[in-house]
């Protein structure tokens, strides 16, 4: 569930507006009037802090719950400032590269039209100015299937399913009875529909295959990894100079600088200085009230005496270079190298149910943590959920989290707690809440000052 809120995190960490937090905390109290009182709220950040409080003011002066059984066992509040790293970070699963090239809005992307074959009339409506829209949702089975997977087990995932999809239809050759061809009739609608979708993220595999195949590309994800394994992240970065002396694009450049400064808890003053002199001469002198947009945020700033990324990359286990990309056991696939530090925490709540455990950890965090509990006196709780009296530990009843992120979550973080609900030995299924979708590149230019250089 998105909000489509596109500045929250600008509006309440930048100019200090509380609207969208306030929204954020009817949405809270929305979803407890329909399915019922969540029994345990954690949070971690200002942010989150802040929209439990909009929330317990709000339950003074609310009507009571629709639903009198707890559908919902635990909330997990995340405010986006706590978390800097993961939005920055290039997403490799499908769906991720698709917003990452293409920009997914209200699950649909356009994607250009020459690329795709005219084989029906009803084809021209899906089409606008020379673009494709395509709507991607787990409606479509064979993107439900892939959406999720890091791209390199892309390609084997299609291939399995055209070897299926012929297999099938080459069943309409030889001798049948009339019973089989009824059959065969009757499932030859689906068929016919899971061929067009294959023929679709095909092709859009391939588009994005020609870029995530070029130098260009395989660079800039290498800076990055480097950076997250904290290899020279306090020099200024030779990829990063190319890039600007190139004029590569503002929003790719300002990105790796985030990503260099978050994962180095902070620049030196001279680092700092060089990347801002470089920008200011290169990309003009309009986009220095960009750049105090960024260090407002958080994003830039000078480095600290405590050196926080390295302690919590530890401690979380947050980089698995030995991880497998194609049949992954870890959330770590969804950036190859990286696992967002949002899903190590849902991941430690599902175990834990709360913030045990992490007394090392939430001071390193920034802002306030908090765990709370909920009761309402006579309320029955759902079987098997975490506060009721007849829970035992064979139940197959699975809890159910709700994770809402304030200020936007990637398609990567989403896929990271769907891979953890899926697991063998979970009994845990997250509901995901946002006030956007986000990638790096829209993270950054909501930031950033719409200013023309005069």
């Amino acid at each position: 569930m998105s909000m489509e809120l596109q500045y929250a995190f600008k509006e309440y960490q930048l100019e200090s507006d509380p609207s969208a937090l306030f929204q954020a905390a009817q949405a809270v109290m929305t979803l407890q009037r329909l399915y019922g009182i969540i029994p345990r709220v954690c949070g971690v950040g200002a942010a989150a802090q802040q929209v439990w409080q909009l929330v317990n003011r709000l339950s003074l002066a609310a009507s009571p719950p629709t639903s009198p059984i707890s559908h919902i066992d635990q909330l997990l509040l995340l405010d986006r400032a706590v978390d800097l790293l993961s939005p920055l970070t290039t997403q490799l699963t499908y769906e991720g590269l698709i917003d990452e090239l293409f920009s997914i809005t209200n699950n649909t992307v356009q994607v250009p039209a020459h690329k795709f074959t005219q084989a029906d009339e009803e084809a021209a409506s899906d089409m606008i100015q020379n673009k494709k829209i395509i709507i991607l949702n787990s409606g479509d089975e064979l993107f439900a299937e892939i959406r999720d997977k890091n791209f390199n087990g892309v390609g084997a995932a299609l291939s399995r399913k055209a070897k299926l999809i012929s297999s099938q239809l080459e069943e309409r050759r030889g001798e049948k009875t009339v019973q089989e061809l009824k059959q065969f009739v009757t499932r030859l609608p689906h068929m016919l529909a899971t061929k067009k979708s294959l023929a679709t993220h095909t092709t859009i595999a391939e588009m994005i295959k020609e870029v995530t195949d070029t130098d260009q590309f395989l660079d800039f994800l290498h800076c990055q990894q480097e950076m997250m394994l904290c290899v020279d992240t306090d020099k200024v970065q030779p990829f990063i100079e190319d890039c600007i002396a190139h004029k590569e694009p503002l929003v790719k450049v300002l990105r790796l600088i985030c990503m260099q400064s978050t994962t180095n808890s902070g620049l030196k003053p001279k680092v700092l200085d060089y990347y801002k002199r470089e920008i200011v001469q290169a990309y003009g002198f309009h986009h220095l009230l960009t750049l105090i947009n960024l260090e407002k945020a958080g994003l830039l700033k000078l480095q600290e005496r405590q050196r926080v990324y390295p302690v919590v990359r530890k401690l979380l286990r947050l980089t698995v270079e030995d991880g497998s990309e194609v049949a992954p056991t870890d959330v770590s696939y969804v950036h190859s190298v990286y696992a967002p530090l949002s899903a190590r925490l849902a991941q430690h709540l599902a175990r834990a149910g709360g913030w045990r455990g992490l007394a090392d950890v939430l001071p390193l965090l920034p802002g306030p943590s908090f765990e709370e509990t909920q009761t309402v006196p006579g309320q029955p709780t759902r079987r098997g959920s975490i506060d009721s009296k007849h829970s035992t530990a064979s139940d197959t009843g699975s809890k159910v989290i709700l994770v809402f992120f304030l200020g936007g979550c990637t398609f990567a973080e989403i896929s990271a707690l769907r891979f953890l609900s899926q697991q063998q030995d979970s009994n845990v299924e997250f509901l995901i809440a946002t006030t956007k979708l986000i990638n790096g590149n829209s993270f950054i230019e909501s930031l950033m000052e719409p200013l023309s250089q005069a």
